[in-house]
């Protein structure tokens, strides 16, 4: 019985990812198919980061999902596979100073055009996770909610998270008053009391925590 459960839910979680196949399915005609989506454009600290992935396009990768739909551990694990995998792949992080400069959504594209940068091929095609990014002459498909309907943008998305998080548990050794390992630089109570009590810290965007200074 447990067997046959397990296959069951196998066969369910291949139908579920070939569903998340119809974008890529749709430019099949196109050599290599990046998707891109950035992690970390809500919190108060630290930077944001965007990733680009262009998977193979036989590359099965199981429980590729939206990254916040995702236990920690799920996300470290299909972070590795990821890596494994992809043709090549690229992750940008763009710093609280310069989000405070040119505000946070011109510091998304940024990101991810320094992702885009890091590639090792020209991908024909860009899967976005919701936006247009300014600036780059790929020709860009923007999907609302795409990390949760193409198995491209799912993997940026989890590459972008799992960086940015690796960078917070790193900042939290810097400034281990602040709780940045716990809650990410999320706006937190935990976090917010501790901005009250200490006030900020190098990596605290400023525009985004003058209400709690």
């Amino acid at each position: 019985m447990s067997r046959k459960m397990s296959e069951e839910r196998l066969q369910k979680e291949l139908e579920r990812l070939e569903a998340m196949r119809a974008f890529e399915n749709q430019y099949e005609t196109a050599a290599w198919i990046c998707g891109i989506d950035e992690a970390g454009r809500g919190p108060l600290a630290g930077p944001v980061a965007a990733g680009a992935v262009v998977l193979p396009k036989d590359c099965q990768i199981l429980y590729l999902n939206d990254s916040k739909k995702l236990s920690e551990k799920r996300r470290e694990e299909l972070y590795s596979e990821i890596q494994e995998k992809a043709v090549c792949f690229g992750v940008g992080f763009v710093s609280p100073e310069r989000i405070d400069e040119i505000n946070i959504l011109q510091a998304t594209y940024e990101a991810m055009r320094l992702a885009l940068s890091e590639l090792t091929v020209t991908p024909d095609v860009l899967l976005n996770d919701a936006v247009t990014i300014p600036g780059v002459p790929i020709p860009q498909v923007p999907i609302v909610k795409g990390d949760a309907k193409s198995v491209s943008i799912a993997a940026a998305s989890i590459l972008a998270k799992v960086s940015r998080d690796h960078m917070m548990v790193e900042y939290d050794q810097l400034f281990p008053e602040y709780g940045f390992a716990k809650h990410k630089g999320y706006g937190t109570a935990a976090h917010i009391q501790a901005i009250r009590e200490h006030g900020p810290c190098p990596i605290h965007r400023r525009s985004f925590i003058k209400n709690f200074v």
